[in-house]
């Protein structure tokens, strides 16, 4: 069947894919109209039926982002790929991707759907507004439209997806680093309007903020333009020149610990926003106190979680690293960090410190807080890596995806780290497969007393959470909201 056209029929008007390797795709699909012109910094809403045929072929434009120029204007679409459109009852994975809450772009070769489709799923990837279009604080503007955009992506699911052969009461949202942090954010949404079952958070950054901070990075980035954040002042700005003084803002973030605290070492000046009214509170308290007791979790980091992101870093001396480390928040110090890791040098330490603070123990608390809640939870961390970065931030993603490969990294690696990849690879799809499915990946579940903990690796074992110097460190320290300093 391969270039073969195939049709289905949306509540909007009838989209054309084709068949590529035995997985029928639609690219390009709109869930929701334009946020541009009158609707730009607004709740998205709904998409405009169309007659006819339209062409689902090619992606569609992602959100404007850094290191690309904005094309189009019809940014909020998706993509599907599913392995029989004429069956029913799929199960079906909701993809939202990472990116610093900066970029999002369902055309990443790293990203298809194709391989977990093939296995027997619906998989769908949706573009949501990133960066300052979707998460800036704007005046008379409603925070979180990032989030916003995904729960209209998903509502899409809802109404449309048993056309594409999936089921619509088995919806996972699955989502890496920013993306799980959005769908950490989603879980605290009252349960009767959750549009899913299931979710499979991968890296939760511990990245949340308060209003007050999010105006002043807003107006930091509206300051570079010589305008001031609201949407009547920005209603002329092009998205690109945005991108590009949010792109000034983040490259000083280092030059900002003093106002804006432990946010300079996140590498982005994005979060989601705890505004009281789209996001009510942090995940972590939200979960513990059983907002999300009716749903499935699967959630998981990988070891070396910071390695790849510190690659581009000078290395720091012993004073610097304690003044980072005393300075995130929370922190267990850095004396403490001494302690536990007597023979780590300054840069070691620094990348064992914020693997915690920004992936590690958000995944983990958010795992406990969970289980106390209620909820049914899974845990794994990815242990396997090839190259000088490990198991680094994302590898689990892309071996979930079967992706690892595509630019040829794992086979300049050797035919060992080749075989390696491939054997977890299936697993690894195979058991969040299996996840979404069931609501069970095929290992014991996580609950606080053991914290049982899938180990992925060449041979996988089930163990005690790995990482017990850490969680240790962490146990009394609560993640909660980034704020402004005095």
């Amino acid at each position: 069947m391969p270039g073969m056209a195939s049709d289905v029929r949306t509540a909007t008007g009838t989209v054309r894919g084709r068949w590529e390797d035995g997985v029928a795709v639609y690219r390009g699909v709109p869930f929701a109209a334009p946020p541009v012109g009158p609707r730009r910094f607004l709740a998205p809403e709904p998409a405009e039926p169309w007659d006819g045929v339209r062409d689902a072929s090619r992606f569609g434009p992602p959100p404007p982002q850094p290191g690309r120029t904005t094309e189009g204007d019809d940014w909020l679409n998706l993509a599907v790929w599913t392995a029989d459109p004429g069956r029913a009852g799929l199960p079906v994975l909701v993809w939202i991707s990472g990116g610093g809450y900066l970029r999002c772009d369902a055309a990443n070769p790293h990203l298809t759907g194709a391989a977990v489709a093939a296995a027997g799923a619906v998989v769908v990837s949706a573009h949501y507004r990133t960066g300052f279009e979707g998460l800036a604080h704007i005046d008379t503007a409603p925070d979180n439209r990032a989030l916003l955009d995904q729960l209209a992506a998903l509502r899409w699911v809802q109404g449309n997806i048993a056309r594409f052969g999936g089921d619509p009461g088995n919806v996972t949202v699955l989502g890496q680093s920013a993306g799980a942090g959005s769908i950490a954010a989603l879980l605290t949404m009252p349960a009767a309007s959750r549009p899913f079952r299931r979710a499979i958070l991968q890296s939760v950054p511990g990245t949340y903020v308060t209003p007050e901070l999010a105006a002043e990075v807003a107006a930091e980035i509206c300051g570079e333009l010589g305008r001031i954040s609201s949407v009547a002042d920005l209603a002329d700005v092009a998205p690109d020149d945005l991108v590009a003084a949010s792109r000034t803002v983040t490259g000083s973030l280092a030059q900002r610990f003093d106002r804006w605290g432990p946010m300079a070492h996140a590498s982005t000046p994005f979060a989601p926003v705890v505004d009281g009214d789209v996001l009510p509170s942090a995940p972590w308290a939200a979960l513990a106190d059983g907002a999300a007791g009716d749903v499935e979790l699967l959630i998981g980091h990988s070891r070396d979680e910071y390695r790849l992101l510190a690659a581009h870093l000078p290395d720091i001396d012993d004073g610097q690293v304690e003044v980072l480390i005393d300075g995130l928040s929370p922190t267990p110090g850095a004396h403490p960090y001494r302690r536990a890791y007597p023979s780590a040098g300054p840069t070691q330490l620094r990348e064992t410190a914020l693997s915690d603070w920004l992936f590690r123990m958000p995944a983990l608390h958010l795992a406990e807080a969970a289980d106390v809640g209620g909820a049914r939870v899974w845990l794994y961390e990815l242990c396997w890596g090839f190259g000088p970065h490990g198991a680094s931030h994302g590898l689990d993603t892309v071996l979930l995806f079967g992706t690892t490969d595509v630019t040829g990294e794992v086979t300049a690696a050797g035919p060992a780290a080749v075989a390696a990849a491939e054997q977890l690879s299936q697993r690894i799809r195979a058991e969040h497969l299996t996840f979404a499915t069931t609501g069970d990946p095929g290992w014991t579940r996580f609950w606080t007393p053991q914290r049982r903990t899938r180990v992925y690796r060449p041979e996988p074992v089930v163990v005690a959470y790995p990482e017990e110097r850490s969680r240790a460190l962490w146990r009394h320290q609560r993640f909660g909201l980034l704020d402004v300093t005095a």
